[in-house]
């Protein structure tokens, strides 16, 4: 995918811009900014979501770093605090906001990162951090109400298993009440600025309090951000295989159209599951 080509005011009035982008730009207030926002303009929306109290990496332009660091870039960002940020790049745009809306576990994976590299050295890469880099890129998060978990639990075990038509089309009123969906992978929504049938993340469980759907879109994402961390903390997801799932992204209630029948019967896209897996706990 070419992002490069996509210009920012093309992007933000695209009539189908899809909903995971348009809410993120309209809840920063980024849709009235007329030009590419640069770093400093991400640091500032991101200290005003944190109503002055940002913590986390300070936001530089790439172009003001020496090309003698030879630091690797989780490096950087965990020794200085300092996050390398391409100007007017879109894959470096949306980090800076997965950042702002997840900084617990965007640090926590960082530090993931380092202890990793420390470990085994940078190259080859082991298949832990490949998996911390495929969700760090990829990710999807699916919230559930702890009041809702046994209800919550049904759905995930249908998603885990391809159930498709099941999960996204007869039982679509169930997400945004029963499963709420965050992306955290930058990569994804940056492919999502020009969407394509293949499109795919990788989906993770998450508890949350039962007073969700009662929060603002902020208070949502640090509660997301607190439960994912503590699982993160509390299970080495990392080390093998079973915890994240594949999700067509497209297929997502609301993230496309037409979502029919004809549409999720697209089995080269929704692909069956081959043979039984072996899933890791789908909601702690």
């Amino acid at each position: 995918m070419n992002s490069t080509a996509v210009s920012w005011s093309s992007a933000i009035n695209h009539p189908e811009l899809v909903s995971p982008i348009k809410q993120l730009l309209c809840e920063t207030g980024l849709t009235e900014t007329a030009v590419f926002p640069q770093p400093d303009k991400l640091m500032a929306v991101t200290n005003h979501w944190h109503n002055g109290n940002w913590s986390g990496p300070e936001f530089k332009g790439q172009s003001t770093f020496s090309d003698d660091d030879g630091r690797y870039y989780e490096e950087i960002i965990f020794q200085d605090n300092v996050l390398p940020t391409r100007e007017s790049n879109w894959h470096d745009f949306f980090n800076a906001l997965i950042w702002m809306q997840f900084p617990r576990t965007k640090g926590l994976l960082n530090r993931m990162h380092v202890e990793d590299i420390a470990a085994h050295g940078v190259h080859p890469r082991t298949a832990s951090r490949n998996r911390i880099t495929h969700f760090d890129e990829c990710g999807v998060v699916l919230a559930v109400p702890e009041r809702l978990q046994p209800q919550g639990r049904e759905l995930l075990y249908a998603l885990a298993h391809h159930n498709w038509i099941e999960i996204m089309l007869e039982k679509r009123a169930n997400w945004g009440d029963v499963l709420y969906p965050f992306i955290f992978g930058h990569a994804n929504l940056e492919m999502l600025l020009e969407p394509f049938i293949g499109l795919t993340g990788k989906w993770l469980a998450v508890t949350v309090p039962d007073d969700f759907n009662q929060m603002s879109f902020q208070q949502q994402c640090h509660a997301v951000d607190t439960a994912l961390f503590q699982r993160f903390t509390k299970t080495d997801v990392f080390s093998v295989k079973g915890h994240l799932h594949p999700l067509p992204l497209l297929g997502v209630p609301g993230w496309y159209s037409p979502q029919n029948l004809t549409f999720y019967q697209n089995t080269d896209y929704f692909r069956p599951l081959i043979k039984q897996k072996t899933v890791g706990e789908l909601l702690p």
